[in-house]
């Protein structure tokens, strides 16, 4: 018989949100995949448990990932958890558990925590779907690149870490400089914020206080306006273009496919060739 893996979230700060069952299966479980086994083992002490564990992060997931499969292949149990929440949610795990279901080993997942769900919870805008859209790219022009992908008629939850939080900011603000954000830095943790205002504050909220700076921050930026199917079809069939194409060649192109104007399908590759 196979072993079981378990998907288990862990607290984002506070300890007291592990759940009873949490803490049962990774008493119980043979091994412990971790993100990094220093940081989970502050959590582990916690609760006085003492089960091995072995590291599982990105560097290591593909290699580590084999030994793993093997030991459930051999009638082990093993707990997957992330340095904190829900692990495979820009975090190391989803290989692991790809292999695992490919193997045809059982997957459980123990629902916990979850920084995008905890944020989009306190937001306030209407969330009936959402796009989670992790990390942003690092660099400047990647990154601004990719907001061009996330003008949507709802929600959108974006994470960021302090070093880069500020110029994240000032780049959404330049994109939608009407929209709405909330903020929601250290959720759970002794110095949580849960902040919301108009894009243009943003950067000024933050620098109120040198500590806002600090920590893991989970933005949540307001929905845009619905737009007509054939516009939404139109910017798609011109992104795919102008991998190709010059602008002038993608926005006729573009416009013959989906009947809109020309001139204005050409306005918009210029700004996203810049």
């Amino acid at each position: 018989m196979t072993g079981t893996l378990y998907v288990i979230a862990t607290p984002i700060g506070n300890l007291a949100d592990a759940s009873p069952r949490s803490v049962e299966t990774l008493r119980n479980v043979d091994l412990i995949a971790c993100e990094d086994t220093r940081t989970s083992s502050k959590l582990l002490a916690h609760f006085g448990i003492s089960v091995r564990t072995v590291a599982l992060h990105e560097h290591n997931e593909r290699t580590a990932s084999k030994e793993l499969i093997q030991a459930l292949r051999h009638g082990k149990s093993i707990a997957l958890i992330s340095d904190a929440g829900t692990p495979a949610l820009s975090d190391p795990g989803a290989w692991l558990v790809a292999q695992a279901h490919a193997a045809g080993i059982p997957v459980c997942p123990v629902a916990g925590p979850s920084a995008a769900a905890a944020a989009i919870s306190a937001a306030g805008f209407p969330a009936s779907r959402f796009l989670f859209a992790g990390f942003l790219p690092a660099q400047a022009g990647a990154r601004r690149k990719a907001l061009q992908a996330l003008d949507l008629p709802y929600p959108v939850v974006i994470y960021e870490a302090p070093h880069r939080i500020s110029e994240t900011l000032k780049d959404l603000a330049a994109k939608f400089g009407d929209r709405e954000i909330v903020i929601a830095r250290e959720l759970s943790k002794k110095f949580e914020e849960v902040a919301r205002m108009p894009l243009a504050a943003a950067v000024e909220w933050l620098e109120e206080r040198r500590e806002r700076a600090q920590g893991e921050f989970v933005l949540v930026l307001a929905p845009g306006e619905e737009r007509p199917a054939s516009a939404v079809d139109a910017e798609r069939v011109l992104d795919v273009l102008l991998g190709s194409l010059p602008p002038s060649e993608a926005a006729k192109l573009a416009a013959r496919i989906t009947g809109e104007p020309k001139s204005e399908l050409y306005k918009k590759a210029l700004k996203r060739t810049k």
